[in-house]
C-alpha cells in the first residue's frame, strides 16, 4: 500500500505468496490507476486451482515497462 499512498514508487515481490496475500492490495492499486502484474508483465490471474503466485509488481503505469525490462535482464 506504500505505492498507493505515494510513499514508494515500486513494489516488487519475487519470493512467492498466495492469491489471498495480494488480491485486496492489487484491487486497491488498480482502482487507484496503478499497474499490477507478474514481474514479466503478464496478467495476474486469481481463482486458480493452484493459488500460489510466484511474483508481483505494483507501480505507476509510467514505470511498468522499465521495471519489467530490468526484471527480464536480471533473470536472463
Amino acid at each position: 500500500m506504500a505505492v498507493v499512498r505515494g510513499e514508494a514508487d515500486i513494489y516488487v515481490h519475487s519470493g512467492g505468496q498466495y492469491e489471498w496475500d495480494s488480491c485486496a492490495p492489487v484491487a486497491v492499486a488498480q482502482a487507484a490507476g496503478l499497474h499490477a502484474s507478474r514481474l514479466d508483465g503478464s496478467a495476474l490471474r486469481y481463482n486458480q486451482a493452484n493459488t500460489y503466485m510466484p511474483d508481483l509488481l505494483v507501480c505507476p503505469v509510467e514505470l511498468a515497462e522499465r521495471v519489467i525490462t530490468l526484471a527480464a535482464q536480471k533473470n536472463s
